[in-house]
């Protein structure tokens, strides 16, 4: 296989404007724009999404995500309070974005005070203020097709549903009797929990969590890319009656994360000892990342 390029995209959230197109939603959250006006770009970069996608599905495969996951969730790269780690994302500033101009961390701000501002639980707030912190991978020197995008399960065969499912023909895995079948290395219905998903900020962000947040939460972080499943329903075959009730908590989250972006930035002065309560009544000090 050639050489992965580390960036074919002009932006981490660039995928999501690929995302927006395929799966648009009433955007009931956000009154002041309407759903068609979200991710609007004058000429859109289909062709680098198109490449991001190619790179990701190409390497993306079983032994790649068990060598990462191995590389990553020892949490041996940095140790930050919450604030720190919000600090280091925001190195992440998207220049290319079209729904705003202001960076990472006040993205997840919106997101966390648009729950709020529906009279969601405390931990759901946090939850969205949390869910991309993960992309902090890249500051590690993970390539963006390992960190972002749409999520799938590996070690079974893919799905025809998984965006650009077409160049999957360059993976490893297509054609390795052990990972091509509907079940590969899995049994029927095993459970999510028993299923290794791409690498990406989801899993690791639900990884660093895991130990602090309720299932609802961890549910929410980790599979709110895994749009193959909670749009598609193309792994089924894989839950158990547990994720299916779970994945109602991922329905409820995703339009929060994809919707809440406005123009107007959140007042941090005024919000930031809510906040500062909040991550305290929940985690400890510092993360090890």
């Amino acid at each position: 296989m050639d050489k992965p390029n580390a960036t074919p995209l002009t932006s981490l959230d660039q995928w999501e404007d690929d995302l927006l197109q395929r799966y648009p939603d009433p955007a009931s959250i956000n009154a002041q724009k309407s759903k068609e006006e979200f991710r609007n770009y004058d000429a859109p970069p289909r062709d680098t999404v198109r490449e991001f996608y190619r790179l990701n599905h190409t390497y993306q495969c079983y032994a790649f995500v068990r060598e990462k996951e191995k590389e990553f969730l020892s949490f041996n790269k940095k140790e930050m309070s919450v604030w720190e780690a919000f600090d280091f994302l925001n190195q992440l500033v998207d220049d290319s974005d079209p729904d705003t101009d202001l960076d990472q961390f006040q993205h997840l701000l919106q997101t966390s005070e648009a729950i709020r501002a529906d009279g969601h639980p405390d931990w759901m707030v946090l939850t969205g203020l949390f869910h991309d912190m993960g992309k902090v991978l890249c500051l590690f020197g993970e390539p963006q097709w390992a960190v972002v995008g749409d999520t799938f399960p590996v070690g079974c065969a893919f799905s025809d549903k998984i965006v650009y499912a077409e160049y999957f023909k360059n993976n490893p895995d297509i054609n390795n009797p052990d990972y091509n079948t509907k079940y590969g290395v899995y049994e029927p219905n095993c459970g999510l929990r028993n299923v290794h998903m791409s690498w990406g900020h989801d899993e690791y962000i639900y990884q660093i969590m895991k130990p602090y947040l309720p299932e609802p939460a961890l549910y929410m972080l980790r599979y709110h890319s895994f749009y193959p499943q909670h749009r598609e329903h193309a792994y089924t075959h894989l839950m158990d009656d547990h994720d299916v009730e779970m994945f109602k908590w991922v329905d409820l989250f995703n339009p929060y994360d994809l919707y809440s972006k406005s123009p107007t930035p959140p007042d941090w002065k005024v919000l930031r000892p809510y906040y500062e309560d909040l991550v305290a009544k929940y985690l400890p000090s510092t993360l090890k990342f």
